[in-house]
């Protein structure tokens, strides 16, 4: 049994705007929260911050590389001792090690962004590939959301005996494709992060060609979490007037 709230610990609001991906299927959206507040922006933000700052002051790459990494395994120490979540600070300090690999053993700076772009090609690429054979990819995304797919029923189910009772969590997967409204909706809300991707790279591709690093760590900072942010938003009101009755 859970713990019963006490008085003096506020408890979240049953229709609270979630974090990440989990607020394209709620009633409410918050961009704070779905950034993790405050906290989430400083965690996806400082590390390529620093970097940007230091190389523009310091002009050598050592010193900024260095700056970066430390940034990011405070804010990992940081959460450890406060024996917070560790998931999104851990995703931020991979992203700054590739970086940082790539820049160091290539001796180009611009490189600390190279991983990056390759990323954003392949998930451009991946999403027009759903869209063309009409399994556009946003819709198993929030279908799986609001079947509850976690990762804990995949096992579950995973485990369960053919010809057990009760409705697979699977089924949800695929159903909606067959619902023309949603199938359209569910389009319109993939070209949305197509658009996402392909203006990040139509814009820091260039700069990443001609070496201009202060440009292009401030492009890769106002394209990040703000540009995910409302497109995050967009796929929200999109997906939210094709709800389901109740949903």
């Amino acid at each position: 049994m859970s713990e019963p709230a006490r008085d003096d610990v506020p408890t979240q609001p049953e229709h609270a705007p979630a974090r990440g991906m989990r607020a394209l299927t709620g009633e409410e959206f918050s961009a704070a929260q779905a950034v993790g507040g405050v906290r989430g922006l400083v965690e996806a933000v400082l590390p390529g911050l620093v970097f940007v700052v230091a190389f523009v002051i310091f002009t050598d790459l050592t010193v900024p590389l260095i700056a970066s990494v430390v940034a990011a395994l405070v804010l990992v120490v940081a959460r450890l001792v406060q024996r917070t979540p560790v998931t999104q600070a851990l995703g931020g300090l991979l992203g700054i090690a590739i970086g940082v690999v790539w820049a160091w053993t290539s001796g180009e700076a611009e490189n600390y962004y190279a991983g990056g772009l390759l990323l954003n090609a392949g998930y451009l690429v991946v999403l027009l590939v759903t869209i063309l054979v009409r399994r556009p990819a946003v819709g198993y995304v929030v279908e799986a959301l609001r079947a509850g797919l976690t990762p804990d029923a995949v096992r579950a189910e995973a485990g369960r005996e053919p010809g057990s009772d009760g409705p697979s969590p699977f089924a949800a997967l695929t159903a909606w494709r067959d619902d023309p409204a949603k199938l359209r909706t569910y389009t319109i809300a993939t070209w949305l992060w197509v658009g996402l991707f392909a203006l990040r790279l139509a814009v820091k591709t260039p700069l990443y060609f001609a070496g201009d690093i202060a440009w292009l760590g401030t492009f890769h900072l106002l394209l990040g979490v703000p540009l995910w942010a409302l497109v995050l938003y967009l796929t929200w009101y999109v997906v939210r007037r094709q709800a389901p009755e109740g949903a």
